[in-house]
Parts: structure tokens; C-alpha cells; sequence
């Protein structure tokens, strides 16, 4: 049975509204994109380029608890808090570190490979046809360690990826450098993961779909979404800088500043921005084969078009802070110690915003007591990697039908 034709609003313009856009069009509904900022220009703008099908297991993994203190105090480690934002970042940090541990860990790969485990294939089906598909490439995806001992350290993240079906070839020696010659004898260990993929350029890729979408009638609309109209408890309209823009259904879809709009809706949501930070080298004398992830700096060098983009960190410091100096001088520091005599031409740096939830686990579906209303934000690390299907899946939903898969960990109400 064909659905009902509706007018969707979707606030936000990243990868995961985008989609939503792309997949609610072709399911026959027409759609109002909302966003401050131009399609693309956010987060979305500014991510590692990796499609982590493999990035199942979160950051909070057992261990965490005692080793972030003394990670906050080495300059050397990837880990930075603004010391006057703790205050107010406490609550949600005690919610965060409880879940770092085995349980809380494999719960939330089981939710989260549904959403990313086979991301290349999601990407491809979403940008067939849209003339964005040319930033999409299929690679390897490689995490490089000291050697087999650092390698074997890890043990505890690649059972959790080996019980979801991941495999892997671990090279050491002549046989990492056969299959890319432009590392130190610093990382003398790689774990190769087939079927990944990598955008050459996130920002421009998002904003070929946004122009596909255009293109096919959707209207994108500049302005701060404030509120939601209801009559009887249903959807009417969503409130965009003083004006009421009349809709069927909304999708709430702005990664960390999405906290406010749900509140509005009377959901309270665990939200913390994990500020992540990105050095690109424009023009670099050598070009890694694949993207990979520095284990020991938690970092990922992502080839992409004319530039090699460092992408990593963790910063906790809130929205308004401004970008500290530290980060982008120790992701400089550890790709000159991954690739001794790397140069370039020139250097751009970006600091952005990771929306992540205190149970690593995004909120997706609709919210059951404001008929019409669907949220689908709180990626963390994986925004990019889970946008498409988790477009898809909000279309089904919008669509009156049933996803194929159990979003019940995904649920708003987890946090009622």
C-alpha cells in the first residue's frame, strides 16, 4: 500500500537529515529542510571521512574509568578538558564512565552494527543516481599499532567485532610494508579490515545530496528551529525564526543542539558535545594507500581529494569555547612520528562538535505522546558512518511502516 503523501520538516542539515531527505523523497513525501547554516557545514563538514563499519565498539571500553586521569594530565595523550566547563559537564560524565564496561560494551555494538555494520553498501544505495556518489570509495580500513604486543592489547574490541562477523588480516613487518611503504619503523603492525570506504570530501558529498534533493522539490529554508505547534497532541508545525512552517511530521536531526528542541518536547537527553578536531595537509609529498586509524593517537589520516585529513581527539568544553591550540599541535606531532619526512603545502584546521549520548547509543524513532515528531541524533564518533541508514530507517517510520530491525535501544523514552 502506497503511504500517505506528508510534508516533512527536517531540522538539520547534516548527513543524517540529508538522507532522511533523499529517502522520504523516494518514498513520495515532500520535505522542508531547516538548518542555520548551509547543507553540509556542520559536523558533517568536518569528520575523519571514514565509512567505520568496524566502529561498533565505543570509547567507553573497560579500562577507561582509570585511565582518563592520568590521559587528561599527558599533554602526549588525546584526551583535553577545559577545566572550568567540569562543573557543569559532571553529571553527564558519572552517566558516560558507568557504562564503560563489558556488558554496557557489547550491548551497544549489538544496537549499533544494525545502524553501521554495513555502511558502504548504505552509502552507495543512498547516493545512486544523486551525483554525489563521486567522493564514495570503497578501501580497506587499517588500525596501525606499535607491534603484535600493542596489537594483542586491543584483544577485548576485536572479539566484540569477530562476534559480529568482522574479519581481518593482521600484517607485520614486510608484509605492512608491502601493502603501504609510507610508515615508520615506529608501527611495525596493521589490522586490515576489508569492505570499509571512505569519502574525499564529507562537506561537498552532503552538499551534492542536499542539491539532489533540491533539485527534486525539496525546500531548504535558513533559520533557528524554536519550537513545535501541536493541536491535540499531533504535529501541525515547527516554529523557524519567528514563523511557523505547517507539516505533517518533523524530524529532529541536529546532532548536539538538539538538546533544547527535545526538551521542548519533554525529553531531558544525557547530550554532550565531544569537541573533535581535524589538521588537513593540502598537497602532502606521500598519500597513505587506506584510511587508517594510529592506535596509540587515537587519530584517523583519511586520504581525501588533494589532502590528507587528520581526524581525531576528544576536547570536553562545551559549545561556546573557542578551539585550543594543543590538539592540532599533537595530531601534527603524531602523523610526523607515523610518516617520518612527511611535508605539504599547506594547512587547514577545524574544530567541530560530536553529539554524543551518555550510553554511546544515538536516539532514533518517534516520540510516542507528540504524534508526528521523530528524532535521529547522538552518533558520537559515527555520525557519518550511520547517516544513511539511519535516514532510511526514519523514513520508514515517518511512512507508517515497520523497520526490519529492533530499535528499541535506539528509544528516546530510555531517558523518561
Amino acid at each position: 500500500m502506497t503511504p500517505q503523501k506528508k510534508t516533512v520538516a527536517i531540522i538539520g542539515a547534516g548527513i543524517v537529515g540529508v538522507s532522511t531527505a533523499v529517502w522520504l523523497q523516494r518514498a513520495g513525501h515532500d520535505v522542508v529542510l531547516i538548518d542555520r547554516q548551509e547543507p553540509g557545514d556542520g559536523t558533517s563538514f568536518g569528520n575523519g571521512g571514514v565509512l567505520a563499519s568496524c566502529s561498533i565498539v565505543p570509547v567507553t571500553v573497560p579500562g577507561l574509568l582509570m585511565k582518563a586521569p592520568r590521559m587528561l594530565f599527558d599533554p602526549g595523550q588525546p584526551l583535553f578538558l577545559k577545566w572550568g566547563y567540569l562543573p557543569r559537564l559532571a553529571p553527564w560524565l558519572i552517566r558516560y564512565l558507568r557504562n564503560a564496561n563489558a556488558d554496557a560494551v557489547r550491548r551497544r555494538a549489538a544496537a549499533m552494527y544494525g545502524i553501521i555494520g554495513d555502511s558502504l553498501a548504505d552509502h552507495q544505495a543512498l547516493s545512486a543516481g544523486t551525483g554525489a556518489e563521486k567522493w564514495l570509495v570503497p578501501s580497506d580500513y587499517l588500525f596501525l599499532y606499535n607491534d603484535r604486543a600493542h596489537y594483542e592489547s586491543d584483544a577485548f574490541g576485536w572479539s566484540v567485532r569477530k562476534a559480529h562477523g568482522f574479519t581481518w588480516e593482521v600484517l607485520e613487518g614486510k608484509a605492512f610494508t608491502d601493502y603501504d611503504p609510507v610508515y615508520g619503523p615506529a608501527l611495525d603492525c596493521a589490522v586490515r579490515v576489508p569492505d570499509h570506504g571512505r569519502i574525499t570530501d564529507p562537506g561537498r558529498y552532503v552538499k551534492d545530496l542536499a542539491a539532489h534533493a533540491q533539485e527534486n522539490g525539496a525546500r531548504l529554508l535558513r533559520g533557528t528551529a524554536e519550537d513545535f505547534a501541536f493541536d491535540n497532541g499531533r504535529l501541525t508545525g515547527v516554529r523557524v525564526s519567528g514563523e511557523t512552517v505547517a507539516c505533517d511530521a518533523a524530524v529532529l536531526a541536529t546532532g548536539v543542539w538538539s538538546k533544547d528542541l527535545a526538551r521542548k518536547l519533554g525529553i531531558d537527553v544525557p547530550l554532550e558535545s565531544e569537541r573533535g578536531y581535524h589538521l588537513e595537509l593540502w598537497e602532502p609529498n606521500v598519500m597513505p594507500r587506506s584510511p587508517v586509524m594510529v592506535a596509540s593517537g587515537k587519530f584517523v589520516a583519511t586520504p581525501m581529494e588533494g589532502r590528507l585529513r587528520l581526524a581525531g581527539i576528544v576536547e570536553f568544553g562545551g559549545l561556546e569555547a573557542p578551539p585550543s591550540r594543543a590538539p592540532f599541535a599533537l595530531l601534527e606531532k603524531n602523523i610526523r612520528a607515523a610518516i617520518p619526512g612527511i611535508s605539504w603545502k599547506e594547512t587547514k584546521e577545524w574544530m567541530g562538535h560530536r553529539p554524543s549520548m551518555s550510553d554511546s547509543l544515538p536516539v532514533i524513532g518517534e516520540i510516542p505522546d507528540r504524534k508526528g515528531v521523530f528524532v535521529g541524533f547522538g552518533h558520537d564518533h559515527v555520525g557519518l558512518t550511520g547517516g544513511p541508514k539511519t535516514g532510511r530507517l526514519l523514513s520508514q517510520l515517518v511512512s507508517g511502516q515497520n523497520p526490519n530491525m529492533d530499535l528499541a535501544p535506539f528509544s528516546v523514552m530510555r531517558f523518561r
